[in-house]
């Protein structure tokens, strides 16, 4: 669901005058299906290299007749799954097209194991083209992880175009960091899912020819049943550079607030790239505000350029912390967040870490406490609940409201839950608009 802009471009990159459909919301779980097989190691990527893509189609007609090892489901399947693409079984809604829930079972192919699923259905209307599309299918189609969300099959029929993934129950990170009533993250358990975000794009780096994500933002890291995160939504990855190569040259594309500087001005794209983005997210975890947010005062519109400058220092720290945190973090562990962070939003490429690295410092601060949480079952799986703690002194205005709402009663919430759809709605991103230093494709 990023938006996108264009800096400069090579023949290689331009789009085929097909009917367009888009990328967005990405993959989601079954248990019975797993991204890896249960005994891999846990840092299994450390280990394992990704395979390179070798073979890539470049076009729709090169992939029916090279279709890999996915399932191709027929557009009537996918309307048996869904129940007629019912608007009670939308997930969620972008650029792309919508995001439905839908199960695939006996009764849509025979034999076939139940598996829930996540079905997007790219508007052939939609803001980008069979490019992306085929991004998606060529990265996740090839790639196993279970830090990335699995790709099951996909559509293509006619002119229809859908990609089936594994459904994330918990919905993306955007939506628990940022969230519509007073629930938020535990200190923890955003260490955790920072962990497992830095290991999926540790991965994609590691690759025999590194591939670079280009889009990580909330939005596209997605949380299972007992939020583990995964990366979804490939359809603006790339190779990576190789051999002598510094940097591969593209047209810009992405997030406003999320893209690295250097990649903004010239279109020149590193792995470094993808830790600038890193950055960003942990800011916002941090802070628990918005890479972009136009509703705070105009110098703290830009999260990195307000907060990055008070990142090592102590008290100016603590006071811009998100308050919902106290108490569950050390002064110790925080600073060292806190100096992880600053070092990934460095204005040089070359003065920010590795994912390797990152993964190694994010290891050894996580939690041995996993703190106090209060999970709330519901029908359709479970949503974790955190009690906020009111401090008006320490919040700012926008959120001191919130936690005084949030007073604890009996030690449970009485916090409406949100809505399963809710948790797949799409965020409202910036459109990034470079035209005055760049042509556009």
């Amino acid at each position: 669901m990023g938006s996108c802009f264009s800096i400069e471009e090579d023949e290689s990159e331009i789009r085929p005058h097909n009917k367009p459909v888009g990328h967005g919301v990405g993959g989601y779980p079954t248990r019975s299906n797993p991204v890896i097989p249960q005994n891999t190691d846990l840092y299994a990527h450390e280990t394992e290299k990704a395979s390179s893509i070798v073979v890539i189609p470049k076009n729709v007609k090169d992939l029916r007749q090279n279709p890999g090892d996915l399932d191709i489901f027929t557009y009537e399947e996918m309307k048996l799954s869904t129940k007629h693409f019912r608007p009670d079984k939308v997930l969620g809604e972008g650029g792309f097209g919508i995001v439905y829930k839908g199960v695939i079972d006996e009764h849509v192919r025979p034999e076939y194991k139940t598996t829930y699923v996540a079905i997007k259905e790219l508007d052939p209307e939609g803001l980008q083209g069979d490019r992306e599309w085929l991004a998606e299918v060529n990265y996740l189609g090839q790639l196993r992880h279970r830090n990335l969300v699995k790709l099951i099959g996909y559509c293509c029929e006619d002119y229809h175009r859908l990609l089936v993934y594994e459904y994330m129950a918990s919905g993306s990170l955007e939506k628990h960091l940022f969230p519509r009533v007073c629930a938020t993250l535990t200190w923890s358990r955003r260490m955790r899912i920072a962990l497992d975000a830095a290991k999926g794009l540790a991965f994609l780096h590691g690759a025999e020819r590194p591939i670079i994500y280009r889009d990580f933002k909330t939005s596209n890291i997605l949380l299972d049943a007992e939020f583990n995160a995964k990366l979804s939504d490939f359809g603006l990855a790339k190779d990576g550079p190789m051999g002598d190569q510094t940097h591969v040259s593209t047209r810009v594309m992405g997030t406003y607030g999320y893209a690295a500087p250097e990649y903004v001005m010239t279109g020149h794209l590193t792995a470094r790239s993808d830790v600038y983005g890193f950055g960003v997210v942990l800011l916002e975890m941090l802070i628990g505000r918005r890479a972009m947010d136009k509703s705070k005062p105009s110098r703290e519109h830009n999260l990195v350029e307000f907060a990055r400058p008070l990142l090592n220092h102590g008290k100016k720290l603590f006071r811009i912390m998100d308050p919902r945190l106290e108490g569950q973090y050390s002064s110790k562990t925080a600073l060292k967040v806190a100096n992880l962070t600053y070092q990934c939003l460095s204005q040089n490429p070359k003065g920010r870490p590795v994912m390797s690295q990152v993964v190694e410092i994010l290891e050894a601060l996580q939690p041995q406490d996993k703190g106090e949480e209060a999970i709330l079952m519901t029908g359709s799986g479970s949503v974790t609940l955190y009690e906020a703690k009111a401090n008006p002194l320490k919040c700012e205005s926008g959120r001191e409201a919130d936690a005084l709402k949030c007073k604890q009663t009996n030690g449970s919430s009485k916090s409406e839950v949100p809505k399963e759809c809710d948790l797949y709605s799409p965020s409202p991103d910036l459109v990034l608009d470079v035209g005055s230093v760049s042509s556009r494709s």
